[in-house]
């Protein structure tokens, strides 16, 4: 097969493993830079051109699109799409993993365990919108903010009051969610591919710190998970619509919950806790899955 990776860097771990396990099973793939792409939006033959070159003939496209590029990601993916070209997760699921609220909206709408959210952009009544979740403590975040930047955790009922207050100045939207004492500092990152959880690892925030984010100093250990865990884990996939994902996952003391669903997760950090071949599986699940024109929406979301 012949297989596309939109990733703006050819270096980065995960990039180079999907080439790697690709190769090693007799693929032809191509790096392309979504950003330096350019289409051709005709009805009649849509095309996509990269480095003055029509990129044309690939089976398959594996998204490795970042949160700052999805609007142009997802559009020359759904432009790879409207060629019959198998998207590894097509773009309307990539846009609504990537959409916080939506995607809560969706979760919760399944019965998915979820914490206990408030959304506001300007709250005439802060005190009632804190009481609503619990109260202090509470976590605070943007909702535009990725990789734990925009996530502040107010401990007591004037901090979150003063942050709330604060995030409101900036003009900017806001979730406001219960905080999971009893999970100390760890999630679980669960790997879906398909409707199996392929690998799971627990990520430790360091200490004075509540964000597990590895790239935060946060560490990652191998763990077993439960059948309810893995249960959730496949239907928050399933739910957006993605058939790769990394599903975080918080132990709560009813039962899990999730926060967030990746459309692009990183190989690395689970790799090496894990030691297993997640590009390997990626490429397996692509070669038993894909067909020209077999995507479901065909670009039209």
């Amino acid at each position: 097969m012949k297989i596309a990776i939109l990733s703006r860097n050819a270096k980065l771990y995960s990039t180079r493993r999907l080439v790697e396990a690709a190769t090693e099973r007799g693929h032809q793939t191509q790096v392309v830079d979504v950003l330096r792409c350019y289409m051709n939006i005709t009805s009649h033959r849509p095309g996509i051109h990269f480095k003055g070159e029509e990129l044309k003939g690939f089976d398959a496209v594996i998204p490795r699109i970042g949160a700052s590029v999805t609007f142009y990601g997802t559009a020359v993916l759904r432009q790879f799409e409207m060629m019959g070209t198998y998207p590894l997760n097509e773009s309307v699921a990539i846009t609504r993993a990537r959409d916080k609220l939506r995607s809560l909206q969706l979760l919760s709408r399944k019965g998915i365990g979820l914490p206990i959210t408030g959304f506001a952009h300007a709250p005439d009544d802060i005190q009632d919108l804190i009481k609503m979740v619990g109260g202090a403590p509470l976590v605070i975040k943007l909702l535009e903010g990725t990789q734990g930047i925009g996530v502040v955790l107010a401990e007591t009922q004037k901090a979150a009051e003063s942050v709330i207050e604060a995030f409101m100045g900036l003009n900017t939207n806001i979730l406001v969610q219960e905080y999971i004492k009893e999970a100390g500092g760890a999630d679980i990152r669960c790997l879906v591919i398909g409707d199996k959880v392929v690998a799971a690892m627990k990520r430790q925030a360091r200490e004075g710190e509540f964000r597990s984010n590895l790239h935060r100093g946060g560490s990652a250990s191998l763990i077993r998970i439960t059948p309810e865990e893995r249960s959730t884990a496949v239907r928050a996939a399933k739910t957006m619509g993605l058939n790769v994902a990394g599903v975080d996952v918080l132990r709560s003391n009813h039962g899990p919950v999730v926060m967030e669903v990746n459309s692009s997760p990183g190989l690395e950090g689970i790799e090496n806790a894990t030691d297993k071949d997640i590009a390997g599986m990626i490429i397996q699940f692509i070669e038993k899955h894909a067909a020209l024109g077999k995507t479901k929406t065909r670009g039209q979301g």
